[in-house]
């Protein structure tokens, strides 16, 4: 029968039931669903679900090693000297913006003198006569500014890119973009003393990224995993039991429907299962030469420093191996932090130096020796600097308004050195650089564009550097 509403879509639109258009028109509703699926797994993978992931541009640096100085080095101390301080030591700091602090506080000239290093004239402090052998290798950048002065945001504002807990760690970011070059070991690699940083380990989780980018911890001393080695002798019975486990947690993943967190556990029991056999050989330091570890400060009788030059020789060793991504974590020191040295400022910074300035040296030395230094990017920093004030006579507190960090290798520019803080250190006022400009920066020399590189979760597209970053192109080269 002849239905003139046929000719009149809205008249026909009008004459159904809320029912009938929601009967009707289910299917419909189905594939907008699918469809917002199909995007949001478009939006997620960097270059597609099926292809290796690959970077935006042609890299400066395939690899990262981040010298984590947890705590915050004094930049006054280290790399940013101050002369007004000396003449103004032991005078009262009136510039608090808490007025009740005024006149309890005192300016505080530094216990170390400064010495220039290199065709570049960097100015280095006695704390780091190694590194400051490297001067011409190293872009320093002392116009850093973070958001808040307490250990637990810094932290992870150094991490994730964000002062709360739950966001991707800057090593999961750059694994998720770039992949491992060794399926048989982690993209990201944290070598740890086995002390939680303020943050906890929000530092180095992959947030809403797949589960399988998070970091894998390795341990200072002794076995750097546990359980390392199979308690099966025969390996064929563990090729079958993990055969087993993969069976039964595909099962399960298909049953769930959304399985990410199944299938990065089968990604983590395979690569375990691979890591057994290359783990202790890879970190296997027994096959390096007596120089070398006399480079890396590991024949030191300082348990502190042998460790953190083991840490910078098995950072070496895992970057030449296809790690992507490592981080090195300072020997334990003070409660908030290895730096973070409110009082007993002299014997804490000259311990920490001594621990970490002979091997990071070494390492900078060793990676240009093996031809890896162009295409490994060093990282140093700390969370923030400290007060050039003190309320005591040996210590100094937070200080996020201006302090220092420094690249090396990986398409940074050697000798260079980038913004400056007042005569004082208070603050940053020229060339300012924040967190998000750093990781920008990084990203970038990884051949990365921190805009591109984005992550869609919870109805919109996340990225490290937020809606925040600029690269800092005086210290690429």
């Amino acid at each position: 029968m002849h239905n003139p509403a046929n000719r009149c879509p809205g008249r026909m639109a009008a004459s159904l039931s809320r029912r009938q258009l929601l009967a009707s028109s289910a299917s419909g509703f189905g594939l907008v669903a699918l469809a917002g699926l199909l995007s949001q797994e478009a939006k997620a993978a960097p270059v597609g679900a099926s292809a290796r992931p690959r970077p935006h541009f042609p890299p400066r640096a395939k690899n990262v090693i981040f010298c984590f100085m947890d705590g915050g080095v004094s930049h006054v101390d280290s790399f940013d000297p101050k002369p007004k301080l000396a003449e103004l030591d032991g005078q009262p700091f009136t510039e608090s913006k808490n007025p009740t602090a005024n006149g309890n506080r005192q300016w505080l000239k530094s216990p170390w003198t400064f010495k220039q290093y290199g065709q570049c004239g960097l100015p280095v402090s006695d704390l780091f006569p190694h590194i400051g052998s490297c001067a011409d290798d190293l872009a320093v950048i002392r116009s850093m500014q973070a958001d808040l002065p307490i250990h637990s945001t810094g932290v992870l504002f150094l991490h994730t890119g964000s002062n709360v807990a739950g966001r991707p760690s800057l090593g999961s970011w750059v694994n998720y973009g770039l992949g491992s070059e060794n399926k048989n070991l982690p993209g990201f690699v944290v070598l740890s003393f086995g002390v939680v940083p303020c943050g906890g380990l929000e530092n180095y989780s992959s947030g809403f990224l797949p589960a399988n980018q998070q970091a894998t911890l390795f341990a200072a001393d002794g076995t750097p995993i546990d359980n390392i080695k199979s308690s099966d002798k025969d390996p064929r019975i563990q090729q079958a039991k993990l055969a087993l486990l993969r069976t039964q947690d595909e099962a399960f993943a298909r049953s769930l429907g959304d399985g990410d967190a199944v299938e990065s556990a089968i990604k983590n029991y395979e690569l375990a299962f691979s890591m057994q056999a290359l783990v202790p050989d890879v970190l296997d330091l027994a096959r390096e030469t007596p120089a070398t570890h006399s480079l890396y400060g590991i024949d030191s009788q300082v348990p502190s420093q042998r460790l953190y030059g083991t840490q910078c020789l098995r950072a070496r060793r895992l970057i030449e191996s296809g790690v992507r991504f490592v981080e090195i974590t300072c020997p334990p020191g003070a409660s908030n932090g290895t730096w973070d040295q409110h009082g007993d400022l002299k014997k804490g910074h000259e311990k920490n130096a001594l621990d970490t300035d002979r091997a990071i040296a070494g390492l900078i030395k060793d990676l240009k020796a093996r031809g890896l230094f162009d295409e490994t990017l060093i990282v140093w920093a700390g969370e923030f600097g400290r007060t050039p004030h003190s309320a005591g006579r040996d210590g100094r507190d937070h200080h996020p308004e201006g302090f220092t960090v420094w690249l090396a290798g990986g398409g940074a520019k050697g000798g260079a050195l980038v913004g400056a803080t007042d005569e004082l250190g208070m603050h940053a006022v020229e060339n300012i650089c924040t967190m998000h400009d750093l990781h920008a920066t990084i990203l970038h020399l990884l051949g990365l564009d921190h805009e591109r590189l984005t992550f869609r979760a919870s109805g919109r597209d996340f990225r490290l550097t937020d809606v925040h970053g600029r690269i800092v192109s005086e210290v690429v080269r």
